[in-house]
């Protein structure tokens, strides 16, 4: 059946997790029916990969993306982004969502209903409640706070979030989403309606995200802004080099006044001269890497086919069928 057909499509990622994902697919089906077409994008799972059969016990239609390498989170859903980007109809709404139960599927209506506004974009989801333990949580403000400081941006929502076709296809032609979705959208400039929306219990297993996940996921997001966490460091290291210079200036005239004791004014000046060159040389480098930044022009976005080594189209008592990459369902030639 032709993805067209349905007013909405579930984009989720899955990685080593078909208990999950089955279950997902189980509520989904109970909840929505033939409401909804879900694209399920297997990042080069091996031990455990999401299979149509779940999806046709659901009683859903769908495919399945079989990436031929495990590419990582983002990039799944950017993946997943451009292979929509051709097919959606213009009044069709696209749902981005884990697999793991994180993101509740009663959720979806409140998301969905979001973008009856003809004055928004896209609508994320903004959590009252984690059910991560006390350090993930206090790791995640601090992840928060350091984002903004070092962007100037907010960001408080994750990768759940309700999307117009057109909001779709935009973040498809961006290189940065495949860099960090949430961020890439902020930088999209489009206009968002976020959502308080609780987080629901994981389906299986543990959470793959740990302490050092979440670091490199954090320094990603900040990928996006390069510039200006660049300046936003320059000015910092221009400051901390101008009150070293501050520094120097009313030590030289302390010992002019004779206010200084022996060898108090060799140790502290040399230490303020130190200070002022490390910073000063670290400001010229950040001012001169975001010169750099904002003279390049952003790379075109990855072909999405690159990295999908098969698709997997099922749909509720048909045999699921395997469409070669750059070939449509039917046949026809893809984009």
């Amino acid at each position: 059946m032709d993805m067209r057909a349905f007013p909405l499509v579930i984009l989720t990622p899955v990685f080593e997790d078909r208990a999950a994902s089955a279950q997902l697919f189980a509520a989904l089906g109970a909840r929505y029916g033939k409401e909804v077409f879900v694209l399920v994008v297997d990042d080069g799972s091996v031990r455990a990969p999401p299979e149509p059969d779940d999806l046709r016990a659901a009683g859903l239609c769908g495919e399945i993306l079989v990436l031929r390498r495990n590419i990582g989170h983002q990039r799944a859903i950017a993946t997943g982004l451009g292979y929509l980007a051709d097919r959606l109809a213009p009044d069709q709404n696209v749902v981005i969502m884990d697999c793991d139960g994180e993101d509740l599927p009663d959720s979806i209506a409140e998301l969905v209903a979001g973008l009856d506004d003809p004055e928004v974009d896209a609508v994320v989801a903004q959590r009252t409640a984690r059910v991560e333990t006390r350090r993930f949580k206090i790791f995640y403000a601090l992840y928060k706070l350091l984002f903004r400081l070092l962007s100037g941006r907010p960001i408080g929502f994750g990768n759940f979030m309700a999307l117009r076709a057109s909001t779709a296809r935009r973040l498809a032609a961006m290189s940065e989403t495949a860099i960090h979705v949430a961020g890439a959208l902020i930088a999209s400039r489009l206009r968002l309606d976020h959502r308080p929306l609780a987080r629901g219990p994981r389906y299986d297993g543990q959470s793959k995200m740990n302490f050092v996940g979440l670091v490199l996921h954090g320094f990603r997001g900040l990928m996006v802004f390069v510039e200006d966490v660049l300046v936003r460091l320059g000015i910092a290291c221009a400051i901390i080099a101008g009150l070293a210079v501050s520094g120097a200036l009313a030590a030289v005239g302390l010992k002019l006044f004779g206010f200084s004791t022996p060898g108090w004014f060799s140790i502290a000046l040399g230490i303020l001269v130190l200070i002022f060159m490390q910073t000063g040389a670290l400001s010229l480098m950040t001012l001169m890497l975001a010169g750099v930044m904002r003279g390049q022009a952003v790379p075109p976005a990855e072909s999405y086919q690159v990295p999908i080594d098969r698709v997997l189209t099922t749909h509720p008592a048909v045999t699921s069928a395997v469409t070669p990459v750059g070939r449509t369902a039917d046949g026809g030639a893809g984009a």
